[in-house]
């Protein structure tokens, strides 16, 4: 543990009644936030590291108190030092939504998981939130061509393919501006839900934003580390969908049009995602992310099969592939 890490770790004992206490570093490397459990002789606790004077600090305190204004299970911050980017948390379990569905895959889970997002979508508050608009939504794209399409696969876009994917790009926006706005945590995805009492512990929230009514729906099903069957993915998309309606959200009508809200704003979280993988593993140094991007590849085949409107987009990414380094198309 370096000097930092046990600086933290020691502050958070201090904030802590009893002097027995051992330690364990938890939580993902794609961030520059890090988390450590310390863990009495019957409790636990979260104390989070982030950089000195981070800016995800007031969101976070933000976010958590709307969050827990709706009944939702979230963490509670039971001491900050903004200063140093220092936060003691309760502990809301061990196990994702993540591990527990790998070790016995179960929609059972994820419905929790979607009654969560429906009182989040229609009772947590929303005003002074940033808006996930047309400009958040394009360098979110870009970010495919900027990292993934030009540093793992060594293209060069021609002036007329640019054109092209701006076209595509603007469609995407369109659908997704046009969907209702709503709550959207903006990483809702099994690895943010904790196995908890009540279920799902819902972490990592501190991005969230008004956005598309189906932004988190499908960061839920579909996911960076679990597929499940396209039937049953949009089953479960058409009973939010039920679920909404009789919330009085402005949902459609109609099932198909339903569905291509979310294939539309499934599209651009892939390309979003597949290009923040890139820009982590070239940028970051950790290259293991790249080994989940081939599963965006068939969500997005899969996906753009449904989309007549937007078919030039697979044929524009069968283009660049032709022309990609071999070794890694």
């Amino acid at each position: 543990m370096d000097a930092r890490a046990a600086a933290a770790c020691e502050w958070g004992i201090s904030q802590l009644e009893g002097s027995h206490w051992s330690v364990e570093a938890i939580g993902s490397d794609a961030s520059s936030r890090r988390y450590f459990r310390l863990r009495g002789s019957n409790q636990t606790f979260i104390v989070m590291d982030a950089p000195p004077n981070s800016p995800e600090i007031s969101p976070f305190i933000d976010v958590q108190q709307r969050l827990s204004s709706a009944s939702l299970h979230v963490p509670t911050i039971l001491a900050c030092e903004p200063g140093e980017g220092w936060m003691l948390l309760t502990d809301l379990g061990q196990q994702t939504f993540l591990e527990a569905l790998q070790d016995a895959p179960s929609f059972a889970l994820l419905d929790k998981a979607l009654s969560a997002l429906e009182t989040m979508q229609t009772q947590v508050a929303t005003q002074g939130l940033e808006v996930y608009d047309a400009a958040k939504l394009q360098r979110e794209m870009d970010l495919f061509v900027d990292w993934f399409l030009a540093q793992h696969w060594s293209v060069t876009p021609t002036a007329a393919e640019l054109d092209r994917w701006h076209a595509l790009c603007a469609e995407l926006i369109d659908v997704a501006t046009s969907q209702t706005q709503v709550f959207c945590h903006r990483d809702f995805m099994p690895r943010n839900l904790m196995v908890s009492q009540p279920n799902p512990g819902i972490i990592d929230f501190q991005d969230a934003c008004i956005g598309p009514v189906t932004y988190d729906l499908v960061s839920l099903y579909l996911d960076a580390f679990i597929s499940w069957p396209r039937d049953q993915v949009d089953e479960a998309f058409e009973r939010h969908r039920h679920r909404l309606l009789t919330q009085g959200v402005s949902v459609p009508d109609s099932a198909n049009e339903w569905l291509m809200w979310c294939d539309a704003m499934s599209v651009q979280r892939h390309l979003k995602v597949i290009g923040i993988f890139a820009r982590i593993a070239y940028r970051d140094h950790k290259p293991h992310y790249l080994a989940d991007t081939p599963r965006f590849f068939d969500y997005l085949s899969d996906t753009l099969g449904r989309l007549p409107r937007l078919s030039p987009l697979a044929e524009l990414i069968h283009a660049w592939r032709q022309r990609a380094t071999p070794e890694r198309a």
